[in-house]
């Protein structure tokens, strides 16, 4: 498959809550990061998908922008949603990179404004502390936990 095409086919699982499809794309050693999960290797990294895609009803998605070689690839993409612990609207903009081994994603890195997200999630206290590593610490904490609860 056509790596432009792999992302396309990530991002439409995404966007239809198909957490299966959208593993499906990526290579069993892949490396995911952002700034809200932080580093997340093979299994957790497809875990977070489904974990995502399970939990994420109402969860609207576009994506556009993708450009690939045999390489690399990046995409934006956008997601609004309410933020599960604080019913808060929340309109993420996000910029992708990608790395490709063996005809799938090996490395893929999301980027966006933690601060922006933390003041839409958190109200106040996300634009009081969400630019601090105080704040980024304590969020990977709670991601990790949440994916060790979904994992089981």
């Amino acid at each position: 498959m056509e790596t432009t095409e792999l992302i396309k086919k990530f991002y439409t699982g995404l966007k239809e809550s198909n957490g299966e499809q959208m593993i499906s794309c990526y290579h069993d050693d892949v490396v995911f990061e952002d700034p809200a999960f932080g580093k997340l290797e093979g299994e957790r990294a497809k875990k977070m998908w489904l974990m995502l895609c399970k939990n994420g009803k109402g969860t609207k998605v576009e994506f556009s922008n993708i450009k690939a070689n045999e390489q690399t690839g990046s995409a934006h993409w956008e997601a609004w949603y309410n933020f599960s612990q604080t019913g808060r609207s929340v309109h993420n903009i996000i910029d992708a990179s990608f790395e490709f081994k063996d005809g799938k994603i090996s490395k893929h890195t999301d980027y966006f404004d933690l601060h922006k997200w933390a003041s839409q999630a958190m109200g106040w206290k996300g634009k009081l502390l969400g630019g601090t590593n105080f704040f980024k610490k304590k969020l990977h904490q709670q991601t990790k936990a949440t994916l060790d609860k979904f994992q089981g």
